[in-house]
């Protein structure tokens, strides 16, 4: 019900990094400042960026023409938009949402993404990141973006990205994950939930369940950054979450933004 809220709003929402920061900024001012380049922003169909992101997983996937890639919680397809022209025309950009309102607004973009790019490569699809609607070993890279957070079952996500993959396909994910355990105030705060914080798991946990499912090259980069910046920001969210902490405490001490990459044998 939260992200068909968000799927609805002009950027004025709950979710991760809602709105670029609380203190007016827009959602492309957060976009930007984790790495996405301005034209690949402008280019976006209207309304794609709602300033849900946590991090820049398209900076790490390395993407070359022909692949296939399956973006996870794909939204109003951000990262699906930008990818597409990466893969080019012999290439596929699949978007996995279970928001219809999420997936309404993304094949509305499409549109006109088709009409701007002459490309008729990319594709959204109703489902969930926990069964996912991709055949076994279809694809060439796994990406997401601030969505593995949100789901109950993070590992059972683990095994569907392995069994999605093809034998040495790879895994470039941006989630928000725990340096230590979070104020129970925090934790149980539904709000805190939708927006990427309250389901965040431990690092150590993300590395168990990815090495687990099978994954090999596990490489996990803790980024401070975001958080500071949210904090900064005066995020509606970070504020209710520094109001909750101990004196002294800060969100940065207790969250990170995690850069994921791994491979599949």
């Amino acid at each position: 019900e939260g992200y068909s809220r968000i799927a609805g709003s002009e950027g004025s929402c709950c979710g991760c990094g809602c709105g670029g920061g609380g203190g007016g900024g827009a959602p492309q001012d957060l976009t930007r400042s984790l790495g996405y380049s301005g034209a690949a922003l402008s280019a976006l169909p209207e309304g794609t960026d709602m300033g849900l992101s946590c991090g820049n997983p398209l900076a790490i996937a390395e993407l070359s023409p022909g692949e296939i890639l399956l973006d996870l919680g794909s939204g109003g397809g951000l990262d699906v938009f930008i990818a597409g022209p990466l893969v080019g025309e012999k290439g596929r950009a699949i978007g996995i949402d279970m928001t219809p309102e999420m997936i309404g607004k993304a094949r509305r973009g499409a549109v006109g993404y088709r009409e701007r790019t002459g490309l008729d490569n990319i594709e959204f699809r109703l489902g969930e990141i926990e069964h996912l609607p991709v055949a076994d070993a279809a694809v060439d890279v796994v990406v997401s973006n601030c969505v593995l957070n949100l789901s109950p079952r993070k590992d059972q996500v683990w095994r569907e990205i392995f069994r999605v993959l093809r034998p040495g396909g790879r895994v470039a994910v941006s989630d928000l994950a725990l340096l230590k355990p979070l104020p129970a105030a925090v934790a149980a705060d539904v709000e805190a939930l939708i927006g990427c914080v309250a389901g965040a798991v431990p690092v150590a946990d993300t590395e168990q369940m990815a090495l687990a499912a099978g994954l090999v090259d596990l490489v996990l980069i803790p980024k401070s950054g975001y958080i500071e910046s949210m904090t900064e920001w005066r995020d509606p969210l970070y504020d209710r979450i520094v109001a909750a902490l101990p004196p002294g405490d800060t969100p940065a001490d207790y969250i990170t933004s995690l850069e994921v990459r791994a491979r599949k044998p």
